[in-house]
């Protein structure tokens, strides 16, 4: 798929995908522009219009971009095989904020971290409050969409509509979200049984 793109626009393309990793949303003309080195907007423009009729990039109803094609695999030249997961936005791995389900980009993700039966998404992650279980701030967290969870799974929980990963435990009635931070900033939240789970974590993708 990748060689019906030009030098410039392959160059484009890393460049956007990194963007919408890193911010989760597409970088601006004028950044592309100074990304590429360009001295005019105008080259920039001419290159985004492109890859939004070559089906690279997609614009929304709001006039904002959305990836429409994310194929590691094209990058690689590997035969593993893929399903497309939807990247949803980011989590909070501090104070909880909310998740909004409004997919960024489809990522290409291998079939073997995958089990049937099970809906997936990805979410970015925020904050440092579960450093010390491997998920960084900006670190892709793959999510098995379920709402039940055993203790000491790591679960995307949903609270006033809000969504933060945190360290499940349930203890009679009580549920307890744990922090697991270098930071002794965090403390853990404490609720009852009532609250909903959206997801336990499967994989944690570090870029």
């Amino acid at each position: 798929m990748l060689n019906s793109f030009s030098i410039k626009e392959l160059e484009a393309i890393k460049i956007i995908r990194q963007y919408f990793f890193d911010y989760g949303n597409a970088p601006s003309v004028r950044v592309l522009m100074q990304k590429m080195h360009y001295k005019s907007p105008r080259s920039a423009s001419i290159i985004i219009a492109s890859l939004v009729e070559k089906g690279f990039l997609k614009k929304k109803k709001d006039g904002s971009l959305q990836l429409a094609m994310f194929d590691f695999n094209e990058d690689f030249g590997t035969r593993e095989q893929t399903v497309k997961i939807p990247l949803l936005g980011s989590v909070s791995c501090g104070l909880p904020i909310f998740a909004e389900e409004n997919t960024e980009a489809e990522v290409p993700i291998s079939i073997k971290l995958i089990k049937k039966g099970f809906k997936y998404f990805l979410l970015r992650a925020k904050g440092d409050s579960m450093n010390n279980a491997g998920i960084n701030d900006g670190d892709l967290v793959l999510i098995r969409q379920q709402q039940q969870a055993n203790n000491g799974d790591k679960v995307v929980a949903l609270i006033d509509d809000e969504a933060t990963i945190k360290e499940y435990h349930h203890t009679g009635s009580l549920v307890v979200l744990k922090p697991k931070s270098k930071s002794t900033k965090y403390q853990p939240i404490i609720l009852t049984d009532a609250f909903r789970i959206q997801g336990v974590v499967e994989a944690v993708i570090s870029l």
